[in-house]
Order: structure tokens, then C-alpha cells, then sequence
């Protein structure tokens, strides 16, 4: 398990306040996010959104996180003026312009966030996580939505948030591509990404210095002559004019974990650049304040409050909010949230407000009815999309590079999407979307069309069934590796418990919008 860097300092016994969500305040940001061009013009007025952290909790200091728009640069669900700094971002991985950036590249800004959802960066740093040719050890499938990769040993878990360009869908990644991966360390040394990008062609790197960029732990060190290994690999670290930054030569004997840029040689890599891991991009910088997201690599503890992420110790306090329903209890390891807090004197975190990032939900089928740009939300199957500052928006045609703001324009009536998020229950059930798929084909209009969902099964009888705020007729045909009495058995509205069901479905009417559930299964996990 990863080591925190500091230790639980025990502050903020007691019990944290859940604070509930404003959609109509939240809705007014995305509002003027999406109507005013927010999205995409560097420049243009914009806010927040659903599912953001929404009010009081701002301030200047760092924000890490995934990139999930352009115009200027959205990370953790803020926009970011970035006109002050020319385009210019600090990296050393061929890296130095705000065009080169990717959505899920995981950005550090330093800078300003307000209320409003608007933010100036006064700096951009980015730094790939791993790079190198990968090798496919299970290969993507629709049914699990999960592929798992490595860069000389060390594991790549790829999931249906992880954005992946440069192939037309995950199921292509194939042996020996070169790729540059973007994502956090997991508790057992593992990786989880948050963008996987195939590189075009062969024979060009992606950095021409530095083909390699390599993150682990060091083990089997050896001094004279220099030699240690990391994953699968064995590092040469004797070359003249190899580069350490805040490290030397000696800090290795102790096993840390560290960053080690070079080039593959006769199968071992030649060092180049040694660094601290990824996990410095944390660190505190100038002032205090920080919001960050990541899995959680170690569970909360009741005892003193406290769980840890991305290297770092956070306290929850009398203070901390909640959002999304989460509790304490529910911060076990693995699970993406972001955390929005302030740095203590030890080097932990206070948490002010924490959210869930992870999707629990997905719809796929026709968009019905086109999309309400002013408010942000379209229909698939009955299910109501809430898009927000921080959706993922990409297109089949990987190739097309369009900006967000091309792509909410490409979404419209019979319009093929997959969308995976988070459901609500503030003013009725919907679905903040965390990511949107476009699919290159649309309803051609023959017959009804048919959807597939994944969510919490809320009511079950002999006759009709209730999930993700749609209601449907179903009957005994249609369930497979269940059956109606099980399932209404496993529904527990009072503890909060509810199943979480596969359901492929029909539409029987163009107009009124009934539905017909034709294969329901219960979810494996």
C-alpha cells in the first residue's frame, strides 16, 4: 500500500455536515455556460454546474484534476482564463502549449477560483504519468467496460471514464503501440487512467529526448555500477549525463517511488531524468487553498477521521461537507472523489467539501427530442442528461479533434450517445453526465428505438418497473439470471439500498415515450 507522506493528525473529531444541492442554483451556472459559448470561446462568459462544489468554498491556491474542456481550460468543473499566459504550459514531456493539452490530461493550475464557476490561471503544469509501448494483458469488452494494460510491468487499469484517443475505440489497442498515459497510483502500485493517448504512426516518440517516462517504486538497487529496477525493467543510472531534480543518487537506496525518463537500449532503459513521482503535482504551492480528485488509497478511518489520497492525509472535520449523499464510511479505497480544502501546518488537508466523481449509472441509445442548450439537458430512453462543466464530450471519429463546443452541436434528435455519470435524486431523478460518447451512426427510423441502462432498480411489481426516473412495462420473459421476487427483495428504500440492475429496453411510442423492458439483469458487482 502507498506510503502518505504525512501522518493522520487526528484533528476533526466528530460528525461532518451533509449539505444539499441547489439545482436550480446549479443549473443557472451551466446555463450560462452552455448558452453563452462558455465551452469553447477563450474569453466568454461562463459558470459552474450540477455537481460542482457550488458556494463559499473559493479562494487562490491549486486545482489538479482532469481536463474536460477547452475555451479556456476546465479542470474540476471550473473554467479557467487562461489569456494571461500566452498558451504557455510548463511540462518537459514536448508539452509547451495549451493546444497540446488533451481532455483527461490530469492539469495542475495555479490560480484563482470564485463562486461563479470562473477562474484565472496564472500558471499550467502538466507531466505525463507513464509513456512507452504498451502490451494489452486484457483486452476491452462492451459487457464490463474495462481493459487493463502495461508499460514494462507496471499495470494500466483502463475503465468507461478513461478517455482514449488516437484508436477508434479502447477494443483497438493493440501490442506494441506507443502510448502516453495520464492518470493516479492506485493503493496497490497499479494505475488508473484518466487518459490513454495512442501515438500516430511509428518511429516518432512523443517526446524525441525521453521515449520512456517510467513510474514506481525502486527496488533492487545497486550503487556501482548504477542499476536499479522499476516494474519489469531494469534502469541503467550511470549514464554522465543523466539529470536528477530534488533527488540524488543516494535518495534511491531507500526504495522510493520516482518518475525516470530515458530510452530503451538492448531492453533495459537508459535514465536520463529522475524526478519525484506525480504525486509532487500536489504539493502545496504558494497559498493554501487546493481542490484535487482521485481515488482514495486509503479508507476512511472513524477512529481519526481521516483517509488519504493522492499521497496526501485529508481530515475530515465538523466542517467537511458532503455531497452526492456520501458519508465518511462510504470513502473506501478505489473510489474517484474530489476533495476541495486547505493545506494545515503538517502537510495534511482539511476538507471543506467532498464529491463523488465516480460514474454509478450509464444510458445508451437515441438522444429523443433534440437538446435544451440553455439548460444544459437532453433525453435518452426517458432518462433525463444534465451536462455540466465537467462532462467529457468525444466522438467516434477520434480523428476529428472538434472542440467541445462542435461537439454539444452534433448532438441532436436520433442522435446515438452513450452516457456514463452520476444519478441524482435533487428534483427528480437524473443523470449528470461525467462523459458522452457520440456515436458515428443514427436512428434510421425504422421501427422504435431501443436503449440499454444500468442503474438503481427504485420499484418492482408483476407488471412495470421503475429505474433511473423511468417508468416501464416488463414482464416474466424478460428477466434473465433473476427474478421479479428477488429483486423486489433487495430493494430497501428506508436503508437506502437499492439493486443495481442491467435493463435493455424499447420505446413503443414515438410520441408519448412508453417504454417496454425486454432483458433485465442484476449486475454482477
Amino acid at each position: 500500500m502507498i506510503k502518505s507522506e504525512v501522518t493522520a493528525s487526528g484533528v476533526g473529531q466528530g460528525v461532518a455536515r451533509v449539505k444539499p444541492k441547489s439545482t436550480q442554483t446549479a443549473i443557472r451556472y451551466v446555463l450560462g455556460a452552455l448558452s453563452m459559448g462558455a465551452l469553447a470561446a477563450c474569453g466568454g462568459e461562463g459558470g459552474g454546474g450540477l455537481g460542482v462544489a457550488d458556494g463559499g468554498i473559493r479562494g487562490t491556491g491549486s486545482s489538479v484534476g482532469p481536463i474536460s474542456g477547452f475555451g479556456s481550460v476546465f479542470v474540476n468543473g471550473v473554467r479557467f482564463d487562461t489569456g494571461d499566459l500566452n498558451g504557455r504550459v510548463q511540462s518537459d514531456d514536448d508539452i509547451t502549449t495549451e493546444t497540446a493539452l488533451d481532455e483527461g490530461m490530469i492539469l495542475r493550475i495555479d490560480g484563482q477560483w470564485r463562486e461563479n464557476g470562473e477562474g484565472t490561471a496564472n500558471r499550467l503544469g502538466y507531466d505525463d504519468t507513464l509513456r512507452g509501448p504498451i502490451s494489452v494483458d486484457t483486452a476491452w469488452t462492451d459487457a464490463s467496460q474495462t481493459a487493463v494494460i502495461s508499460i514494462q510491468g507496471l499495470v494500466v487499469n483502463i475503465d468507461r471514464q478513461t478517455v482514449v484517443k488516437g484508436v477508434t475505440t479502447p477494443a483497438n489497442l493493440a501490442d506494441g503501440d506507443l502510448v502516453r498515459v495520464s492518470g493516479w497510483r492506485l493503493a496497490n502500485g497499479d494505475f488508473r487512467a484518466s487518459l490513454v493517448r495512442v501515438h500516430p504512426g511509428t518511429g516518432v516518440a512523443f517526446d524525441m529526448d525521453n521515449e520512456i517516462e517510467l513510474e514506481g517504486q525502486v527496488v533492487i538497487f545497486n550503487a556501482s555500477p548504477c542499476r536499479f529496477t522499476i516494474g519489469t525493467v531494469l534502469v541503467r543510472c550511470d549514464n554522465p549525463n543523466l539529470q536528477y531534480e530534488s533527488l540524488t543518487q543516494a535518495d534511491l537506496s531507500s526504495g522510493p517511488f520516482i518518475e525516470v525518463e530515458g530510452n530503451l537500449l538492448g531492453g533495459d532503459l537508459e535514465a536520463l531524468e529522475i524526478r519525484e513521482d506525480d504525486q509532487r503535482r500536489y504539493r502545496r504551492g504558494s497559498d493554501d487553498d487546493i481542490e484535487f480528485s482521485g481515488p482514495v488509497t486509503e479508507g476512511f478511518s472513524s477512529s481519526t477521521s481521516t483517509f488519504a489520497m493522492n499521497g496526501i492525509t485529508v481530515n475530515v472535520t465538523v466542517d467537511t461537507e458532503f455531497d452526492d449523499g456520501l458519508s465518511g464510511q462510504d470513502l473506501l479505497t478505489g473510489l474517484l472523489i474530489q476533495v476541495e480544502g486547505d493545506y494545515q501546518s503538517n502537510g495534511a488537508i482539511n476538507a471543506l467539501e467532498i464529491e463523488l466523481r465516480e460514474a454509478n449509472a450509464e444510458i445508451e441509445g437515441p438522444i429523443e427530442g433534440g437538446v435544451d442548450r440553455a439548460a444544459g439537458t437532453f433525453s435518452v430512453g426517458g432518462v433525463r442528461i444534465q451536462i455540466t462543466p465537467l462532462t467529457l464530450i468525444e466522438n467516434d471519429d477520434d480523428g476529428s479533434e472538434l472542440t467541445k463546443e462542435q461537439l454539444l452541436d452534433q448532438l441532436g434528435d436520433g442522435v446515438e450517445v452513450e452516457v456514463e455519470g452520476i444519478e441524482r435524486e435533487t428534483d427528480g431523478i437524473f443523470l449528470e453526465a461525467l462523459k458522452i460518447e457520440i456515436d458515428d451512426k443514427q436512428n434510421n427510423g425504422s421501427g422504435f428505438p431501443s436503449f440499454e441502462l444500468e442503474g438503481k432498480l427504485r420499484e418492482i411489481d408483476n407488471n412495470s418497473l421503475s429505474i433511473l426516473g423511468v417508468t416501464m412495462s416488463v414482464s416474466g420473459a424478460a428477466f434473465n439470471n433473476t427474478s421479479q421476487v428477488e429483486l423486489d427483495q433487495l430493494i430497501r428504500p428506508f436503508e437506502n439500498q437499492y439493486p443495481i440492475v442491467e435493463v435493455e429496453y424499447e420505446a413503443l411510442s414515438a410520441v408519448a415515450f412508453q417504454y417496454r423492458a425486454t432483458d433485465i439483469q442484476l449486475e454482477d458487482d
